[in-house]
């Protein structure tokens, strides 16, 4: 018996020592977790003294861009923020995620952008996060950009839509999912916000195309939205062992330093996995590391509102 009781006292002490982050790396992650969490819940997510509207884009497919609407706009509504996200990506995936019927022929942002109803009329709430709503998109949206191509303003279908909502509707943040393209569904976008949030996978490749990118934001500048600027980059599928990810994330921090987030958000199985539950990763597994990541994520942008208002004004002042 003294042997047995002392082999579960052997053991107790190596479980505590884990936990304590002594024993071994993945104890020392999991309180790494658990103590980031706590202070994300007692943080103080500040709203902006008006509405933030955010387009998410980068040409270039799977760095994390409906990963990193969804998942910011859940963790500013979870904390506060009322917020509308527009999904004007076909494959309709922000929709999907955040818990939205989005069939074909269902009221969607296809219909908003034609002029056949109001983004009052087709948005719905999110089932999770009560000061969440959410303009659907499905594969109807995939013809707009040939039927709207002949119309003079064609840029400024969602912009005239977004600002007749806004005019009704006090809001934080306005977030909407673009597709990985630079077409007229971006466009659309871009003239209809003021930011840009720019999602970067932390890979070699990290940087092709972004200089593309960078180049069409300044071509709607200069033409049609002068207020617009890049306000955002978010260091995507981080992997904090690896060198190459550390190198990523340094290069994109020097040229970019007042732009790019301080939070990385890492490589989780989790956060592939939520949508296929109809959920973002913050309801998901709220204490996980990704669900974490992308609330300290929120936090820092919620934290930069007066700094990247005051860039907007200055702009506008500017032309």
């Amino acid at each position: 018996m003294a042997e047995q009781q002392h082999g579960i006292e052997s053991a107790a002490e190596t479980i505590q020592r884990i936990f304590q982050g002594g024993g071994s790396p993945l104890g020392a992650d999991i309180v790494d977790a658990a103590s980031r969490y706590r202070r994300l819940q007692q943080s103080v997510f500040l709203k902006p003294q008006r509405t933030r509207c955010i387009a998410v884009a980068n040409q270039k497919g799977g760095v994390g861009k409906t990963s990193t609407t969804v998942n910011v706009a859940a963790a500013l509504a979870d904390h506060g923020a009322h917020v509308l996200v527009i999904d004007m990506d076909p494959q309709g995936n922000a929709s999907t995620a955040l818990g939205i019927m989005h069939s074909s022929g269902q009221p969607s942002v296809y219909d908003v952008l034609e002029g056949r109803l109001s983004i009052a009329e087709v948005m719905q709430p999110c089932p999770d996060f009560s000061s969440l709503q959410v303009v659907p998109a499905s594969i109807d949206l995939s013809g707009a950009e040939l039927e709207v191509a002949d119309i003079p303003d064609r840029t400024f279908l969602l912009k005239r839509a977004l600002d007749a909502h806004l005019a009704d509707h006090d809001l934080d943040y306005v977030i909407i999912d673009c597709p990985p393209s630079l077409g007229l569904l971006v466009i659309n976008a871009m003239c209809a916000v003021t930011e840009m949030l720019i999602p970067i996978q932390a890979e070699y490749y990290a940087l092709e195309g972004l200089g593309q990118l960078i180049n069409t934001i300044g071509l709607v500048q200069e033409h049609y939205n002068p207020a617009l600027i890049v306000s955002t980059m978010l260091v995507t599928m981080f992997d904090r062992r690896t060198l190459l990810s550390r190198e990523v994330f340094d290069e994109v921090k020097k040229h970019y330093p007042t732009i790019v987030l301080d939070t990385t958000i890492p490589r989780t199985v989790k956060i592939s996995e939520a949508p296929s539950f109809n959920q973002t990763v913050i309801r998901y597994d709220a204490h996980g590391v990704g669900a974490i990541a992308y609330g300290e994520a929120a936090l820092e942008i919620a934290q930069r509102s007066p700094m990247v208002l005051d860039a907007i004004d200055k702009r506008k002042g500017e032309r």
